[in-house]
This record gives C-alpha cells, sequence and structure tokens, in this order.
C-alpha cells in the first residue's frame, strides 16, 4: 500500500473495523515514513463478468467499450454524455442484478437499443444497423418503419 502523502510503501495498521454491515473492512494505517495516517477499505472483490460475442468468443464486459459505441451513435444527436453514462449504468445495473457471471452480446444490445429507442429514434436506428449488421436496405427500411 502507497502512503498517499510520500509514496512511502511501508505502514502499519493502526486500527481494522467492519463496516457496511461487513461487507467491507476499513483500516487506519500509518506511513512509517513520513508518519502520516489515512484510511483504506478492503471489499470482497465481484466476479468479472463475461461478455458472450455472437462467433462464440468470450471478453470480459468493458463499460468503456458500450459507452464509446453509445457515443458513435449518438454523435450530432441531442442526447448528452450523463444520459449515455445513465444508459450504461442501466445495462450494468441490470447484469448485476442477474446472477449469471456470462452474458450474450445480443442481450447487452437489447437492454442498449430499449433504452435508445425512447431517447432518440435517430441514435436508436444507428446502433441497430451495426448491432444487427443488417444485410440490405430492406431490412434496414422495415426497423426504421417499425418506430
Amino acid at each position: 500500500m502507497k502512503c498517499p502523502f510520500c509514496s512511502g510503501e511501508e505502514d502499519r495498521v493502526i486500527d481494522s473495523r467492519s463496516v457496511k454491515d461487513g461487507s467491507a473492512i476499513r483500516r487506519r494505517r500509518e506511513c512509517t515514513a513520513c508518519g502520516q495516517r489515512y484510511t483504506t477499505y478492503e471489499y470482497i472483490e465481484d466476479m468479472a463478468m463475461s461478455v458472450i460475442k455472437s462467433n462464440g468468443a468470450r471478453e470480459p464486459f468493458n463499460r468503456q467499450k458500450l459507452i464509446r459505441g453509445l457515443m458513435l451513435a449518438t454523435t450530432k444527436r441531442p442526447v448528452s454524455s450523463d444520459q449515455v453514462e445513465e444508459i450504461a449504468s442501466y445495462v450494468e445495473d441490470v447484469l448485476g442484478s442477474k446472477a449469471a457471471r456470462e452474458v450474450e452480446s445480443s442481450a447487452i444490445g437489447e437492454l442498449v437499443m430499449e433504452r435508445l429507442k425512447e431517447i432518440d429514434e435517430v441514435s436508436y436506428i444507428r446502433f441497430a444497423s451495426v448491432y444487427r449488421r443488417f444485410q440490405d436496405v430492406d431490412e434496414f427500411t422495415k426497423v426504421a418503419k417499425g418506430l
């Protein structure tokens, strides 16, 4: 643990307490180099969620990748960065509420499209065109008319 004051790597624990209904431990530490005291918290590490891609490959869920895709879909549209963050948080909350440690990329795409459809139809169509990989204009037209 590096000291936030001097970056020293040696410290001693002065006090440890259970906090947040036992889901975390609060530790008071004292740096042996500079004598400053600071607090750290230890939490149980959540298992990372894996995304199963359409080709069967698995990769860790990446919030930043989701936000990048949303930012592309909402470029030059009346969708704020706060709304993009809200959609990403919504997706994470829904996925986190499920006990599964793996999720199909199609399920993530559906969650995103559900929210985009409510916020901005053009952004929805942009996202859907990449996500659903339209093969021809007829597929694209069908989705657009469905709005």
